[in-house]
């Protein structure tokens, strides 16, 4: 994500709107905060609040310097810490804002979400108060960089690998948020802030907790929302919050982040329409056209796993902020591997095994040779040839020798010996086995000729003739 790091400046304009882009707050905060405190004339006429304008001092120590942002609910100012070397964003609610009945609830509510979750992608909060014009207000840490939306308008769609680390660092966030019985219900480029840490990283914040709602008993506030209202940022709204159904739960998150990712992938939205009423058509009924039309080079199974996120029903989707870190996973950087292991303990899921590691850069080869060595042990490559080296386990203790019997033949003298290459650097020496014995040949006796043997037989029987005539004779 190095990419994403943007040069220090002041925070982008407009980041209060639609409920303020940073959040912060005292949940045990007790002043009162109602659209009833405002000036008293000395004639005993109530006089409109009225914002702090550049110069004035805030709660007796922080001086406003400059107007960051001002949207249709808050002001956000820049001021300086009158005793400390400290510059603050400090957002304050709205005059005709806070007339509204559950206005001031509802800036309350983004600031007890705020200090509730721990997470360092969420902005810290220092203080809460009321001014003396009755207006609420909260500081907060001053956020230098750019939000998604401004950064993708800018440079256009986001390499892949910075996108999803993008994406799996504001659902640390969300992660906890979830886990605390909290969704954001406004998810959207626009509330995700990428600043810097002081070593220059680049570290992404979710901003704007003003719409969130708590899916449990014990969470740290009941909904403000009755049923059928629609509320949210339409073109990252989910079709159930479309409807205003009531019980929605932390897939309506996941519907939210599947759209940010399309959008910072494509540079588009999946869904866009002038007109509010067919926008919302589109979300219920229509699909989404595949991310790869739009840029081919996403791989196929990063693009599954955003139209996962768009699937109309809320079963059909990954289940959980986990079960979306995990499918992201094979696609994230080594940064990004930490924040899906940080998801699954924040959700209480034990974290995945790690894929292997992919063959590029420093890390070429290394799952392969990691298989082969342990299929054939170590492994050496060299320019001539392929060696393979083993483990060369010690020889068995002697056994002792038994009565000494006559010396045998004196032993062939030793052959040479073979070396292997090692891949790191040691040598391993396998002696080469003596040669056997040479096996004596037993001659056999080879067989007469027919010639020998015919005159040998005619010598017998000239004999036995001659024999036979003296005896003749004799007789």
């Amino acid at each position: 994500m190095a990419g994403l790091a943007y040069r220090r400046r002041a925070p982008r304009r407009g980041c209060v709107a639609e409920g303020g882009c940073v959040s912060v707050a005292n949940a045990s905060f007790s002043a009162r905060m109602s659209t009833e405190s405002v000036n008293k004339s000395p004639t005993g006429v109530s006089a409109e609040p009225k914002a702090p304008e550049m110069g004035d001092v805030v709660a007796g120590k922080y001086r406003v310097e400059r107007v960051i942002g001002k949207g249709g609910m808050g002001l956000v100012v820049e001021a300086q810490h009158t005793t400390l070397p400290q510059r603050v964003a400090i957002k304050i609610l709205l005059p005709e804002a806070a007339k509204q009945g559950d206005a001031v609830e509802r800036f309350l509510r983004e600031a007890r979400a705020a200090v509730s979750i721990q997470s360092e992608h969420v902005a810290r909060v220092m203080d809460l108060g009321t001014l003396e014009s009755g207006l609420p207000y909260m500081v907060m840490e001053l956020l230098t960089g750019a939000d998604l939306q401004e950064i993708v308008r800018q440079r256009g769609p986001l390499p892949i690998a910075q996108a999803i680390d993008a994406v799996l660092q504001a659902s640390e966030a969300i992660a906890e948020a979830h886990a605390l019985g909290i969704i954001h219900r406004d998810l959207k480029p626009a509330n995700i802030f990428v600043t810097t840490r002081p070593d220059g990283s680049p570290l992404v914040k979710v901003l704007d907790f003003g719409l969130a709602k708590a899916t449990r008993a014990d969470a740290l506030y009941t909904s403000l929302t009755a049923a059928n209202v629609i509320i949210g940022s339409p073109f990252y709204m989910s079709p159930e919050q479309i409807r205003g159904l009531k019980g929605l739960d932390a897939r309506t998150d996941i519907w939210a982040l599947g759209v940010i990712l399309y959008q910072i992938l494509t540079g588009k939205r999946p869904f866009e329409a002038e007109a509010t009423h067919a926008l919302f058509l589109m979300i219920g009924g229509d699909p989404p056209a595949p991310p790869r039309w739009q840029r081919p080079e996403i791989p196929a199974g990063l693009e599954a796993v955003v139209l996962q996120c768009l699937e109309k029903k809320p079963s059909d989707r990954p289940q959980s902020i986990a079960e979306l870190a995990r499918l992201l996973l094979p696609f994230a950087s080594e940064e990004g591997r930490i924040s899906v292991e940080r998801i699954h303990r924040l959700q209480g899921v034990a974290p995945p095994q790690r894929p292997p590691s992919i063959i590029d850069g420093t890390q070429k080869g290394a799952a392969l040779e990691q298989a082969v060595r342990q299929a054939f042990g170590e492994v050496s490559l060299s320019d001539n040839a392929t060696t393979l080296k083993r483990p060369v386990k010690a020889p068995p203790p002697e056994v002792p020798a038994a009565p000494p019997a006559p010396a045998p033949a004196p032993a062939a003298p030793a052959a040479p010996v073979e070396e292997l290459n090692a891949r790191n650097g040691a040598t391993v020496v396998i002696p080469r086995p003596p040669p056997m014995a040479p096996v004596p040949l037993v001659d056999t006796p080879k067989p007469a000729s027919r010639g020998l043997a015919v005159v040998v037989v005619v010598a017998v029987v000239i004999l036995v003739v001659i024999a036979a005539v003296l005896a003749l004779r004799a007789w």
